[in-house]
């Protein structure tokens, strides 16, 4: 299977109402091609899962500015003032997360785990209409697991058959994302020949990656 493709034919798979994963950590390595297609295609209505919401002119934040977006699960919207104002009107129903808690959802979802015990957000408004489960004396959570039907990712290096290697911070939540989605588009910065990759620094094997949008496509 040929998984290189042009950037047309990854967004021509994004259809409104789909839940959606980027990676990217503040604007990041977020997939900034693929979302601008998406922003020029228009796609709405989406779920969309981030850690953040980066910047009103970065990344992920012109699909909020957009207003392309109808539900976000993210950890934190300070750094786009457009979430919060949209937020507060009643456009845009955000779920916020603990970072922490954020990955290990999407992280379960990628090992076909049932759910997280975690003792962050007991007694707060993270715990409202959530199940609390007593181990060994202790009160935990259970967080339930994030999936999506498409995760857009980024790799600096990626390889014909999908296997990528990610460059410093730019991991992020990247590697967790490529394995908690049916659809896996990963955006390379450059694509090299099968076996360029040393073994050892294959972060996420081609097995979880479906298609690839190059950087000098």
């Amino acid at each position: 299977m040929n998984k290189l493709i042009a950037i047309d034919h990854a967004v021509s798979m994004i259809h409104d109402g789909m839940t959606i994963m980027v990676g990217g950590f503040l604007g990041c390595k977020n997939p900034f091609r693929i979302v601008d297609a998406l922003v020029e295609k228009g796609v709405k209505d989406i779920t969309l899962i981030a850690n953040d919401t980066a910047f009103p002119e970065v990344g992920i934040g012109k699909l909020i500015v957009n207003k392309q977006v109808k539900r976000l699960i993210a950890s934190h919207i300070g750094t786009n003032k457009e979430s919060g104002a949209q937020m507060n009107a009643g456009e845009l129903e955000v779920e916020l997360v603990p970072q922490g808690t954020l990955a290990e959802r999407i992280r379960a979802a990628g090992a076909g785990l049932g759910g997280i015990l975690t003792p962050t957000g007991l007694g707060t408004i993270v715990e409202e209409g959530k199940t609390v489960i007593t181990v060994d004396g202790n009160d935990y959570l259970l967080e339930k697991p994030l999936k999506a039907d498409v995760a857009l990712i980024t790799g600096a290096k990626v390889d014909r058959k999908g296997n990528i290697r990610y460059r410093k911070s730019a991991r992020n939540f990247n590697p967790l994302m490529a394995a908690a989605a049916d659809l896996v588009i990963v955006e390379a910065d450059e694509i090299v020949e099968v076996g360029e990759i040393d073994p050892d620094d294959v972060m996420t094997p081609g097995l979880f990656v479906d298609y690839i949008v190059g950087g000098n496509e």
